[in-house]
């Protein structure tokens, strides 16, 4: 698996159909468990999946936030396992949320909480984690 992360409109997406052109892209959907999207893997075919924040937004109705991180962890590993069988490169884009000002409502930092689980445990995963700001994409692990 590979992840680009970088802030909003940093160019995650360009990179990422610059370096897969022929990818099949998957937005998650909120309420849905990660592992769904094996049903949009096609073999020696590369999946993008994308929509990560606006998918852990609708997550914050789950108050318990060891459960949504042990699920994910395992829906992830099966995810990845199953695109290995496949041959079908797995590229995750999520967004770099933690550089600003701490938001003073719970429910939004919260998010950037759930998104900062998120993200460290993709990169744990990822066989590459590059970082994409200002269109610049540098390969971090």
């Amino acid at each position: 698996m590979q992840l680009f992360i970088g802030g909003a409109c940093a160019g995650k997406h360009d990179a990422v159909t610059a370096r897969f052109p022929d990818a099949v892209w998957h937005r998650l959907a909120p309420g849905k468990r990660l592992e769904e999207c094996q049903q949009a893997l096609v073999a020696d075919t590369p999946l993008v999946i994308t929509g990560v924040l606006e998918w852990l937004e609708a997550a914050l109705a789950n108050a318990e936030n060891d459960a949504l991180r042990q699920q994910w962890q395992g829906d992830m590993t099966r995810l990845c396992q199953r695109a290995g069988e496949l041959k079908a490169p797995l590229i995750i884009i999520a967004n770099d949320v933690g550089r600003g000002i701490v938001p003073m409502q719970p429910k939004q930092r919260r998010l950037r909480d759930l998104n900062g689980w998120f993200t460290q445990d993709a990169t744990a995963q990822a066989d590459k984690v590059w970082y994409v700001r200002h269109g610049l994409v540098q390969l971090i692990k």
